[in-house]
């Protein structure tokens, strides 16, 4: 039977996984996953005693660069992904931000005659135009990377998927934690790592975003000024339909109803979930995420299964919702 998928909000001021973990009753050693860290992934000491000593680090960070530093074609096909990545996002930058631009001129812009929501629709449908684009170049640019040097046929990259796959069998339940969220998802992609429904998966911040279908990156507050929400990747998809916004009260500016209503109207086909300290969203394996609607303004749902009680979306009307048991 599928199993339970929990996002749980940021791990530094309010620790929640060990009771987390202890609440779903499990035996047997925990996978866990900390290549967001980086250089620092073998720093675990704390985490593995919120896990009550339990936790068995896949190292994916480290097995990341032994790849490269052992298969010379793949190592040679991730430099040039890398390169074309990055001038990639910075055309797509370069025009997100002058469409988001137009969207905010649009808004602060008085109608006498109707005319400003239909222009607004339209400003925004160019914004979801845009992120389209950079998703589909995306995911061409991936196509040719496993077209250069294609995983199953590099013999390092099997034996880690191998021993990996051995790892999760023997596993109760898999933590995926923080940290960059680039460098974790080219970890789980490079290793495919088989993780099974009936495989229970905790997860927060950054490892909440890797879970979900679309990864989308937002800062309000960033040290160089305001950042754009931008598509950045595709995740795992064991929770589609969401978009995970770790650290939203600190990051979004939420009293700002015009701001955060265009971003929730960005993603009409995925539900904007609030990740702060001390969130837990509790995923049942038999429920998808997925859902036909949006939600819409005034905080009224389309038509979609259930999202846990007591978690908290953006609707398209900007407005912060506390989801309520119906």
């Amino acid at each position: 039977m599928p199993a339970a998928t929990v996002l749980l909000g940021p791990q530094r001021f309010m620790t929640t996984a060990g009771s987390t973990l202890r609440a779903l009753a499990l035996e047997g050693p925990v996978a866990t996953i900390t290549a967001g860290w980086e250089e620092r992934e073998d720093q675990d000491g704390e985490l593995n005693e919120v896990l009550d000593g339990r936790g068995r680090n896949l190292r994916l960070w480290h097995r990341t660069f032994d790849v490269l530093g052992k298969d010379e074609r793949f190592a040679a096909a991730a430099i040039a992904f890398r390169d074309r990545h990055d001038e990639l996002q910075s055309f797509y930058r370069l025009r997100l931000e002058g469409a988001l631009e137009t969207v905010y001129a649009v808004q602060r812009r008085s109608s006498s005659h109707g005319t400003a929501a239909a222009a607004l629709d339209d400003a925004v449908a160019a914004v979801r135009h845009l992120d389209d684009w950079y998703s589909a170049q995306l995911k061409d640019l991936y196509r040719e990377f496993d077209a250069k040097a294609p995983a199953h046929e590099s013999e390092v990259i099997a034996w880690h998927r191998g021993e990996l796959a051995g790892m999760l069998a023997d596993s109760a339940a898999l933590v995926i934690t923080g940290g960059h969220v680039g460098s974790l998802l080219r970890a789980l992609r490079l290793f495919a790592l088989p993780i099974s429904r009936e495989l229970p998966v905790i997860a927060w911040s950054a490892g909440a975003m890797a879970l979900t279908d679309k990864v989308v990156l937002f800062h309000d507050h960033a040290p160089q000024g305001s950042h754009e929400a931008e598509v950045y990747d595709r995740g795992l998809g064991r929770v589609p339909g969401i978009i995970a916004l770790p650290h939203a009260r600190r990051r979004l500016r939420l009293d700002d109803r015009r701001r955060c209503g265009v971003l929730a109207r960005r993603f009409p086909h995925h539900r904007l979930l609030l990740l702060d300290d001390g969130t837990s969203a509790v995923f049942d394996g038999g429920t998808s995420a997925a859902f036909d609607g949006e939600v819409r303004a005034g905080g009224e749902h389309a038509a979609y299964g259930p999202l846990p009680h007591g978690v908290r979306v953006l609707t398209t009307d900007g407005v912060v919702q506390e989801v309520v048991a119906p």
